[in-house]
């Protein structure tokens, strides 16, 4: 299932949004490593939206975990 989101998300040109999306999912499928390249990645290509600031709460979140 994993494989089939993420080439979703390359063949929509992988905005944050649609990045934001899969991580959320991955984590929903207990996939927490997966999550976090997301969120880091979001961090990395989309600064300062409202996206990444999503991202990083989400990282925060994962690391109490």
């Amino acid at each position: 299932m994993s494989l089939l989101v993420a080439a979703l998300v390359l063949g929509c040109g992988g905005g944050a949004d649609a990045l934001l999306d899969t991580a959320k999912l991955e984590e929903m499928q207990n996939n927490a490593p997966h999550a976090r390249q997301l969120y880091e990645q979001i961090l990395r290509e989309h600064a300062g939206t409202p996206e990444a600031r999503e991202a990083e709460a989400r990282l925060r979140a994962l690391e109490r975990e």
